[in-house]
Protein backbone atom coordinates (compact mmCIF):
# COMPACT_ATOMS: atom_id res chain seq x y z
CA UNK A 1 0.00 0.00 0.00
CA UNK A 2 2.31 3.38 -0.88
CA UNK A 3 1.50 3.67 2.83
CA UNK A 4 4.62 5.08 4.07
CA UNK A 5 3.24 8.37 2.47
CA UNK A 6 2.34 9.88 6.56
CA UNK A 7 4.24 10.62 9.21
CA UNK A 8 6.34 7.74 10.84
CA UNK A 9 4.23 7.00 12.94
CA UNK A 10 0.33 5.53 12.13
CA UNK A 11 -1.60 2.43 11.02
CA UNK A 12 -7.72 -2.25 14.62
CA UNK A 13 -9.80 -4.98 15.50
CA UNK A 14 -13.16 -6.73 15.82
CA UNK A 15 -12.07 -10.30 17.74
CA UNK A 16 -15.35 -12.01 15.65
CA UNK A 17 -13.13 -11.10 12.10
CA UNK A 18 -9.84 -12.11 13.26
CA UNK A 19 -10.72 -15.20 14.86
CA UNK A 20 -12.13 -17.21 11.92
CA UNK A 21 -11.66 -20.42 11.23
CA UNK A 22 -9.36 -23.52 12.91
CA UNK A 23 -6.40 -22.98 15.15
CA UNK A 24 -3.54 -21.87 13.15
CA UNK A 25 -0.44 -23.73 13.15
CA UNK A 26 2.84 -21.95 12.78
CA UNK A 27 5.32 -24.78 12.45
CA UNK A 28 6.74 -25.29 9.15
CA UNK A 29 5.42 -27.76 6.95
CA UNK A 30 8.15 -30.45 7.50
CA UNK A 31 10.16 -31.37 10.06
CA UNK A 32 13.16 -31.21 7.51
CA UNK A 33 13.96 -28.12 6.18
CA UNK A 34 16.70 -27.16 4.23
CA UNK A 35 19.97 -26.57 5.87
CA UNK A 36 21.54 -23.42 5.29
CA UNK A 37 24.81 -22.32 6.79
CA UNK A 38 24.40 -20.80 9.91
CA UNK A 39 26.43 -17.24 10.35
CA UNK A 40 29.87 -17.05 11.67
CA UNK A 41 28.98 -14.13 13.39
CA UNK A 42 25.80 -12.62 14.17
CA UNK A 43 24.86 -10.78 11.47
CA UNK A 44 23.44 -7.29 10.56
CA UNK A 45 20.34 -7.23 8.43
CA UNK A 46 19.27 -3.93 6.69
CA UNK A 47 15.40 -3.47 6.34
CA UNK A 48 13.95 -1.26 3.89
CA UNK A 49 10.38 0.23 4.23
CA UNK A 50 8.49 1.37 1.35
CA UNK A 51 5.10 0.78 3.02
CA UNK A 52 4.77 2.46 6.49
CA UNK A 53 4.42 -1.18 7.82
CA UNK A 54 7.34 -0.86 10.27
CA UNK A 55 4.41 0.84 12.43
CA UNK A 56 3.15 -2.44 12.56
CA UNK A 57 6.16 -5.00 12.31
CA UNK A 58 9.22 -3.41 13.70
CA UNK A 59 8.46 -4.93 17.52
CA UNK A 60 8.13 -8.22 16.13
CA UNK A 61 11.14 -7.74 13.88
CA UNK A 62 13.38 -6.42 17.05
CA UNK A 63 12.22 -9.30 18.90
CA UNK A 64 13.27 -11.71 16.70
CA UNK A 65 16.61 -10.17 17.35
CA UNK A 66 16.64 -10.04 20.64
CA UNK A 67 15.08 -13.77 20.81
CA UNK A 68 17.77 -14.96 18.05
CA UNK A 69 21.37 -13.29 19.24
CA UNK A 70 23.33 -16.02 17.79
CA UNK A 71 21.55 -14.80 14.18
CA UNK A 72 20.98 -11.00 14.69
CA UNK A 73 23.42 -8.27 16.14
CA UNK A 74 21.02 -5.60 14.84
CA UNK A 75 18.68 -4.62 12.10
CA UNK A 76 18.90 -0.89 10.15
CA UNK A 77 15.87 0.18 9.34
CA UNK A 78 15.03 2.56 6.31
CA UNK A 79 12.09 3.89 4.71
CA UNK A 80 12.17 5.02 1.19
CA UNK A 81 8.74 5.62 -1.64
CA UNK A 82 7.86 3.06 -3.05
CA UNK A 83 8.48 3.95 -6.99
CA UNK A 84 12.10 3.98 -6.49
CA UNK A 85 12.40 0.81 -5.08
CA UNK A 86 12.99 -1.07 -8.02
CA UNK A 87 15.46 0.66 -10.24
CA UNK A 88 17.26 1.08 -7.00
CA UNK A 89 17.38 -3.26 -6.56
CA UNK A 90 18.30 -3.95 -9.91
CA UNK A 91 21.54 -1.90 -9.72
CA UNK A 92 22.56 -3.11 -6.59
CA UNK A 93 22.08 -6.49 -8.37
CA UNK A 94 23.29 -6.14 -11.43
CA UNK A 95 26.71 -4.75 -9.75
CA UNK A 96 26.30 -7.65 -7.45
CA UNK A 97 26.68 -6.10 -4.24
CA UNK A 98 22.79 -6.10 -2.13
CA UNK A 99 22.67 -4.06 0.32
CA UNK A 100 18.83 -4.21 1.16
CA UNK A 101 18.14 -7.72 2.83
CA UNK A 102 14.68 -7.31 4.12
CA UNK A 103 11.88 -5.33 2.62
CA UNK A 104 8.64 -4.36 3.72
CA UNK A 105 6.06 -2.82 1.03
CA UNK A 106 2.74 -2.81 -0.49
CA UNK A 107 0.94 -4.02 -3.14
CA UNK A 108 2.31 -1.55 -5.49
CA UNK A 109 6.11 -3.06 -4.26
CA UNK A 110 4.90 -6.25 -4.53
CA UNK A 111 3.65 -5.76 -8.12
CA UNK A 112 6.82 -3.76 -9.20
CA UNK A 113 8.99 -6.44 -8.13
CA UNK A 114 7.06 -8.82 -9.74
CA UNK A 115 7.38 -7.16 -13.18
CA UNK A 116 10.38 -6.80 -12.87
CA UNK A 117 12.16 -10.35 -11.46
CA UNK A 118 13.49 -8.30 -8.28
CA UNK A 119 12.69 -11.19 -5.49
CA UNK A 120 13.52 -14.30 -4.47
CA UNK A 121 11.48 -17.00 -5.29
CA UNK A 122 10.83 -18.75 -1.64
CA UNK A 123 8.27 -20.92 -2.86
CA UNK A 124 7.85 -24.15 -3.34
CA UNK A 125 11.61 -24.16 -3.04
CA UNK A 126 11.62 -22.97 0.61
CA UNK A 127 8.37 -24.71 1.21
CA UNK A 128 9.84 -26.31 4.27
CA UNK A 129 10.94 -23.29 6.41
CA UNK A 130 7.37 -21.68 6.59
CA UNK A 131 3.87 -22.62 7.99
CA UNK A 132 1.16 -24.00 5.92
CA UNK A 133 0.02 -20.57 4.53
CA UNK A 134 -3.17 -21.67 3.42
CA UNK A 135 -4.44 -23.14 6.84
CA UNK A 136 -2.96 -20.15 8.50
CA UNK A 137 -4.28 -16.81 6.89
CA UNK A 138 -7.44 -15.69 7.16
CA UNK A 139 -9.57 -15.83 3.56
CA UNK A 140 -8.93 -12.54 2.47
CA UNK A 141 -5.12 -12.50 3.15
CA UNK A 142 -5.15 -15.57 1.56
CA UNK A 143 -6.85 -14.49 -1.53
CA UNK A 144 -4.08 -12.12 -1.90
CA UNK A 145 -0.95 -14.09 -0.88
CA UNK A 146 -1.84 -16.42 -4.04
CA UNK A 147 -1.56 -13.27 -5.86
CA UNK A 148 2.58 -12.76 -4.80
CA UNK A 149 3.70 -15.88 -6.62
CA UNK A 150 5.40 -17.24 -3.35
CA UNK A 151 8.01 -14.37 -3.93
CA UNK A 152 6.04 -11.79 -1.09
CA UNK A 153 4.31 -12.90 2.12
CA UNK A 154 1.43 -10.76 3.76
CA UNK A 155 2.24 -9.86 7.35
CA UNK A 156 -0.81 -7.84 7.81
CA UNK A 157 -3.60 -7.86 6.30
CA UNK A 158 -7.39 -5.58 6.15
CA UNK A 159 -10.59 -5.49 4.24
CA UNK A 160 -9.65 -1.43 3.42
CA UNK A 161 -12.04 0.43 1.74
CA UNK A 162 -13.22 2.14 -0.37
CA UNK A 163 -14.96 4.52 2.28
CA UNK A 164 -15.97 8.69 2.35
CA UNK A 165 -14.55 10.53 5.40
CA UNK A 166 -16.43 13.65 5.72
CA UNK A 167 -16.36 16.69 8.26
CA UNK A 168 -19.79 16.50 9.31
CA UNK A 169 -20.31 19.94 9.66
CA UNK A 170 -19.85 21.05 6.42
CA UNK A 171 -20.95 18.20 4.85
CA UNK A 172 -24.83 18.42 5.86
CA UNK A 173 -26.07 16.71 2.19
CA UNK A 174 -23.82 13.31 2.33
CA UNK A 175 -23.91 11.46 -0.92
CA UNK A 176 -25.19 7.97 -0.98
CA UNK A 177 -24.07 6.30 -4.16
CA UNK A 178 -21.40 6.74 -6.74
CA UNK A 179 -23.81 8.97 -8.96
CA UNK A 180 -24.55 10.86 -6.22
CA UNK A 181 -20.60 11.46 -5.52
CA UNK A 182 -20.64 12.95 -8.86
CA UNK A 183 -23.93 15.22 -8.31
CA UNK A 184 -21.74 16.24 -4.99
CA UNK A 185 -18.54 17.15 -7.17
CA UNK A 186 -20.45 19.30 -9.71
CA UNK A 187 -22.26 21.25 -6.61
CA UNK A 188 -18.89 21.64 -4.17
CA UNK A 189 -16.13 21.68 -6.70
CA UNK A 190 -13.11 21.29 -5.14
CA UNK A 191 -14.23 19.67 -1.90
CA UNK A 192 -13.60 16.15 -2.84
CA UNK A 193 -10.37 14.78 -3.03
CA UNK A 194 -8.31 11.65 -3.26
CA UNK A 195 -4.56 10.99 -3.84
CA UNK A 196 -2.76 9.07 -6.42
CA UNK A 197 -3.34 5.43 -7.10
CA UNK A 198 0.07 4.68 -7.42
CA UNK A 199 1.12 6.01 -4.16
CA UNK A 200 -1.89 5.78 -2.03
CA UNK A 201 -4.05 3.03 -0.25
CA UNK A 202 -6.48 4.68 -0.22
CA UNK A 203 -6.81 6.37 -3.60
CA UNK A 204 -6.14 2.85 -5.82
CA UNK A 205 -8.67 1.30 -3.00
CA UNK A 206 -11.14 3.87 -4.28
CA UNK A 207 -10.52 3.55 -7.78
CA UNK A 208 -10.56 -0.22 -7.98
CA UNK A 209 -13.98 0.22 -5.70
CA UNK A 210 -15.34 1.90 -8.30
CA UNK A 211 -16.26 -0.97 -10.76
CA UNK A 212 -17.79 -2.96 -8.46
CA UNK A 213 -20.57 0.83 -7.24
CA UNK A 214 -20.96 1.06 -11.23
CA UNK A 215 -21.68 -2.10 -11.82
CA UNK A 216 -18.69 -2.86 -14.78
CA UNK A 217 -18.57 -6.03 -16.30
CA UNK A 218 -15.25 -7.05 -15.13
CA UNK A 219 -13.77 -5.42 -12.19
CA UNK A 220 -10.49 -7.27 -12.07
CA UNK A 221 -9.61 -6.11 -16.00
CA UNK A 222 -9.10 -2.55 -15.84
CA UNK A 223 -8.15 -1.93 -19.38
CA UNK A 224 -11.41 -3.93 -21.03
CA UNK A 225 -13.40 -4.28 -18.44
CA UNK A 226 -13.55 -0.79 -16.77
CA UNK A 227 -15.76 1.43 -19.06
CA UNK A 228 -18.08 2.61 -16.93
CA UNK A 229 -15.25 3.42 -14.21
CA UNK A 230 -12.83 5.08 -16.62
CA UNK A 231 -15.92 7.29 -17.92
CA UNK A 232 -16.67 8.28 -14.24
CA UNK A 233 -13.07 9.29 -13.22
CA UNK A 234 -12.64 11.56 -16.28
CA UNK A 235 -16.21 12.96 -15.45
CA UNK A 236 -15.30 13.25 -11.52
CA UNK A 237 -11.83 14.76 -12.52
CA UNK A 238 -13.48 17.91 -13.91
CA UNK A 239 -14.33 18.56 -10.12
CA UNK A 240 -10.81 17.71 -8.30
CA UNK A 241 -8.72 20.03 -7.55
CA UNK A 242 -5.33 18.67 -7.98
CA UNK A 243 -4.15 14.69 -6.79
CA UNK A 244 -1.83 14.63 -4.16
CA UNK A 245 1.56 11.87 -4.20
CA UNK A 246 0.62 10.70 -1.07
CA UNK A 247 -2.82 10.27 1.05
CA UNK A 248 -1.40 12.26 4.18
CA UNK A 249 -1.98 15.41 2.09
CA UNK A 250 -5.64 14.09 2.04
CA UNK A 251 -6.14 14.06 6.01
CA UNK A 252 -4.34 17.40 6.52
CA UNK A 253 -6.94 19.51 3.99
CA UNK A 254 -9.63 17.34 5.38
CA UNK A 255 -9.09 18.71 8.53
CA UNK A 256 -7.79 22.06 7.38
CA UNK A 257 -11.09 22.65 5.85
CA UNK A 258 -9.86 22.83 2.34
CA UNK A 259 -11.42 19.48 1.47
CA UNK A 260 -15.03 18.23 2.96
CA UNK A 261 -15.20 14.61 1.75
CA UNK A 262 -12.30 12.55 0.81
CA UNK A 263 -11.28 8.88 -0.05
CA UNK A 264 -10.29 6.51 2.86
CA UNK A 265 -9.94 3.32 4.56
CA UNK A 266 -10.67 1.62 7.60
CA UNK A 267 -6.17 2.15 9.10
CA UNK A 268 -6.59 5.75 7.45
CA UNK A 269 -9.51 6.32 9.42
CA UNK A 270 -9.02 4.99 12.90
CA UNK A 271 -4.77 5.89 12.88
CA UNK A 272 -4.87 9.51 11.74
CA UNK A 273 -8.00 10.44 14.65
CA UNK A 274 -5.86 8.76 16.97
CA UNK A 275 -3.04 10.83 15.96
CA UNK A 276 -4.77 13.69 16.37
CA UNK A 277 -3.83 14.94 12.31
CA UNK A 278 -7.80 14.37 11.88
CA UNK A 279 -10.37 15.53 14.42
CA UNK A 280 -11.97 12.52 16.48
CA UNK A 281 -15.77 13.38 15.65
CA UNK A 282 -15.14 12.84 11.40
CA UNK A 283 -17.27 10.59 10.26
CA UNK A 284 -16.78 7.62 7.68
CA UNK A 285 -19.49 6.94 4.92
CA UNK A 286 -20.22 3.71 2.04
CA UNK A 287 -22.02 4.30 -1.44
CA UNK A 288 -24.50 1.93 -2.61
CA UNK A 289 -23.35 -1.25 -3.79
CA UNK A 290 -20.34 -1.51 -1.55
CA UNK A 291 -18.14 -4.40 -1.92
CA UNK A 292 -14.65 -3.81 -0.09
CA UNK A 293 -11.65 -4.30 -1.63
CA UNK A 294 -8.67 -5.76 0.55
CA UNK A 295 -5.40 -4.69 1.18
CA UNK A 296 -2.36 -5.79 2.47
CA UNK A 297 1.47 -5.35 3.42
CA UNK A 298 4.05 -7.92 2.37
CA UNK A 299 7.34 -8.85 3.36
CA UNK A 300 10.13 -9.90 0.70
CA UNK A 301 13.57 -10.86 0.07
CA UNK A 302 15.23 -9.37 -2.87
CA UNK A 303 17.53 -11.66 -4.90
CA UNK A 304 21.34 -11.46 -4.93
CA UNK A 305 21.39 -11.57 -0.60
CA UNK A 306 24.15 -14.42 0.55
CA UNK A 307 23.02 -17.68 1.61
CA UNK A 308 23.68 -17.19 5.06
CA UNK A 309 21.36 -14.60 5.36
CA UNK A 310 18.91 -15.98 3.32
CA UNK A 311 18.09 -18.66 5.91
CA UNK A 312 18.24 -16.61 8.66
CA UNK A 313 15.40 -13.70 6.95
CA UNK A 314 12.94 -16.98 6.18
CA UNK A 315 13.51 -18.06 9.87
CA UNK A 316 12.63 -14.19 10.62
CA UNK A 317 9.88 -14.53 7.92
CA UNK A 318 8.42 -17.60 9.56
CA UNK A 319 8.62 -15.67 13.35
CA UNK A 320 6.61 -12.81 12.03
CA UNK A 321 3.59 -15.64 11.21
CA UNK A 322 3.43 -16.72 14.67
CA UNK A 323 0.38 -15.41 16.45
CA UNK A 324 2.39 -13.63 19.36
CA UNK A 325 4.05 -11.69 16.70
CA UNK A 326 0.83 -11.09 14.75
CA UNK A 327 -1.00 -9.09 18.01
CA UNK A 328 1.61 -6.54 17.45
CA UNK A 329 -0.21 -5.52 13.96
CA UNK A 330 -3.08 -4.46 15.63
CA UNK A 331 -1.22 -1.51 16.02
CA UNK A 332 -3.00 1.70 16.64
CA UNK A 333 -5.28 0.86 13.43
CA UNK A 334 -2.88 1.37 11.12
CA UNK A 335 -4.03 -1.77 9.39
CA UNK A 336 -7.68 -2.46 10.40
CA UNK A 337 -7.85 -5.29 12.10
CA UNK A 338 -4.14 -5.89 10.65
CA UNK A 339 -3.41 -9.22 11.80
CA UNK A 340 -3.20 -11.38 8.92
CA UNK A 341 -3.45 -14.70 10.42
CA UNK A 342 -6.31 -17.19 12.49
CA UNK A 343 -7.07 -16.97 15.93
CA UNK A 344 -5.22 -13.27 16.95
CA UNK A 345 -7.40 -11.74 19.13
CA UNK A 346 -7.59 -8.07 19.89
CA UNK A 347 -7.04 -8.86 23.81
CA UNK A 348 -3.63 -10.80 22.61
CA UNK A 349 -2.24 -7.16 21.49
CA UNK A 350 -0.34 -4.76 23.86
CA UNK A 351 -2.80 -3.02 25.89
CA UNK A 352 -1.82 0.94 24.68
CA UNK A 353 -3.53 -1.05 21.65
CA UNK A 354 -6.75 -2.11 22.89
CA UNK A 355 -7.35 1.19 24.44
CA UNK A 356 -6.69 2.70 20.89
CA UNK A 357 -9.37 0.58 19.70
CA UNK A 358 -11.91 1.14 22.22
CA UNK A 359 -11.61 5.27 21.45
CA UNK A 360 -11.23 5.28 17.91
CA UNK A 361 -12.32 2.23 16.58
CA UNK A 362 -15.68 2.38 15.02
CA UNK A 363 -18.67 -0.15 16.19
CA UNK A 364 -20.04 -0.35 12.59
CA UNK A 365 -17.19 -1.85 10.77
CA UNK A 366 -17.81 -5.04 13.04
CA UNK A 367 -21.01 -4.96 10.45
CA UNK A 368 -19.89 -3.74 7.32
CA UNK A 369 -17.19 -6.32 7.41
CA UNK A 370 -19.65 -9.03 7.99
CA UNK A 371 -22.27 -7.74 6.03
CA UNK A 372 -20.76 -6.88 2.88
CA UNK A 373 -18.28 -9.06 -0.15
CA UNK A 374 -14.60 -8.66 0.46
CA UNK A 375 -12.61 -8.43 -2.78
CA UNK A 376 -9.08 -8.80 -3.41
CA UNK A 377 -7.28 -6.22 -5.45
CA UNK A 378 -6.31 -6.54 -8.80
CA UNK A 379 -3.73 -9.10 -9.88
CA UNK A 380 -0.03 -7.63 -10.28
CA UNK A 381 0.30 -6.84 -14.09
CA UNK A 382 -3.36 -5.65 -14.41
CA UNK A 383 -2.40 -3.10 -11.27
CA UNK A 384 0.41 -1.85 -12.99
CA UNK A 385 -1.84 -1.23 -16.63
CA UNK A 386 -4.55 0.65 -14.08
CA UNK A 387 -1.52 2.70 -12.57
CA UNK A 388 0.12 3.68 -16.32
CA UNK A 389 -3.73 4.30 -17.46
CA UNK A 390 -4.83 6.34 -14.91
CA UNK A 391 -0.99 8.36 -14.95
CA UNK A 392 -1.96 9.15 -18.17
CA UNK A 393 -5.11 9.84 -18.73
CA UNK A 394 -6.82 11.20 -15.21
CA UNK A 395 -3.72 12.11 -13.10
CA UNK A 396 -1.65 13.99 -16.23
CA UNK A 397 -4.87 16.36 -16.67
CA UNK A 398 -3.47 18.01 -13.38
Amino acid sequence: MGRNDFLTTRRGAMTSVVALGLAATVAPRSSVAQAFPKPKAPLVISVMDIAGDLQLSQAAIEKFAAMHPDLVSKFVFTQGPAPELVAKLQAQQAAGRVDIDFVLTGTDGVAAGLENGIWVEILPKYAAKLPDLEQIYLPGAWAMQKMARGQAFIDDWYPSGPLLEYAPDRVKDLPDSAEALLVWCRAHPGKFMYARPANSGPGRTFVMGLPYLLGDKDPLEPINGWDKTWAYLKEINKYIEYYPSGTAATMKELAEGSRDIIATTTGWDVNPRYLGVVPEDYKVATLKGFHWVSGANYVAIPKGVSEEKLGVLLDLLAFILQPEQQAFMYDHGYMYPGPAIKNVSIEMAPKDSQDCFRRFGRPEYAALIADNPIEPPLDTKPMVAMFDKWDREIGASK
